[in-house]
């Protein structure tokens, strides 16, 4: 699978009782889910950074957002809406998420384990675009 930022509408099934979206990961992702984190009760946007190593995959659970995101190309925003919502974050994609609905639930699946010491992230945006050159 090539590495790039990607955004995506996740397929929709609306039957007569619910809607689901059923997401295959392997037509999405090539890593290993080692981390699911769920980002709900936002006040704020999130904290805009890069990570060095890890993948991650954002599936809007409910609500809206706009996600910022710099691949190497200037600042962009995607804005994200309901459950078909989705995104492929590779390493050294600048990205934060902003306006989230008061009802946004924002699913993650990471590449990596937790770790504390944040060594895997750059949150200076002119150390990113140095990193991108």
């Amino acid at each position: 699978m090539f590495k790039q930022f990607q955004s995506f509408q996740l397929k929709k099934i609306d039957t007569a009782k619910f809607v689901m979206s059923a997401v295959e990961l392997k037509e999405y992702i090539d890593f290993e889910v080692k981390r699911v984190y769920f980002i709900t009760g936002i006040k704020a946007s999130t904290g805009a950074h890069c990570h060095k190593v890890e993948e991650e995959f954002f599936i809007l659970q409910q609500g809206s957002c706009t996600a910022v995101i710099d691949n190497g190309n200037g600042l962009e925003e995607f804005e994200m809406h309901g459950l078909a919502s989705a995104m492929y974050v590779p390493p050294l994609v600048w990205h934060h998420f902003k306006d989230f609905s008061s009802d946004a639930v924002l699913l993650a699946l990471s590449s990596t384990n937790y770790n504390p010491d944040r060594s895997d992230y750059v949150e200076d945006y002119e150390e990113f675009k140095k990193l991108k050159r």
